[in-house]
């Protein structure tokens, strides 16, 4: 267990909150919290892990405009040919 002390605005405000997400209790919605930061703290470092793996890939290339039209047009025309 875990006892902190807050100022009576920020107790106001978490007391709140509890309320207006149906959080049956302030120690509830902490919980909420820190489990949502958990799961924005693991998503973020696969984000990462995946940015590293894609720069380790090979050759980099130049995303010209052109290149994204090419990349566009193939993928409208995967959607269409998909979709029939």
């Amino acid at each position: 267990m875990l006892n902190i002390s807050l100022p009576e605005q920020v107790r106001s405000f978490l007391e709140e909150q509890s309320e207006a997400t149906g959080v049956g209790s302030v120690d509830e919605y902490l919980y909420q919290l820190v489990l949502q930061e958990q799961i924005r703290i693991t998503q973020q470092h696969q984000i990462e892990a995946l940015l590293i793996e894609g720069l380790d890939s090979g050759e980099p290339i130049g995303a010209t405009e052109d290149w994204w039209d090419e990349k566009r047009s193939r993928l409208l025309t995967q959607l269409q040919s998909s979709g029939s």
